[in-house]
């Protein structure tokens, strides 16, 4: 008999569950959760998109100031194949 008595008791929390967190807040503060939401998301791409910016630019700068000689070590030609 206990187990028909667990059975009652599962649906009654099944629809619990199923209500959400928006059902209970009121729509004008849902709609400022979702912007606010929003806005974060949109700082956040671009700040990767600075981060990714300013990490081009520091390549840029590191091959701009290399020496003669990182420029050499890097190149794939060798002098023996022009002998």
């Amino acid at each position: 008999m206990a187990k028909k008595k667990n059975a009652k008791t599962n649906p009654q929390k099944q629809e619990k569950e199923s209500v959400s967190l928006g059902d209970y807040l009121n729509s004008s503060i849902l709609q400022q959760l979702k912007q606010k939401q929003k806005l974060l998301l949109e700082q956040e791409e671009k700040k990767k998109q600075d981060e990714l910016e300013r990490k081009r630019k520091e390549q840029r700068e590191r091959e701009k100031n290399k020496s003669f000689e990182e420029l050499l070590n890097e190149s794939n030609i060798s002098w023996k194949d022009f002998k």
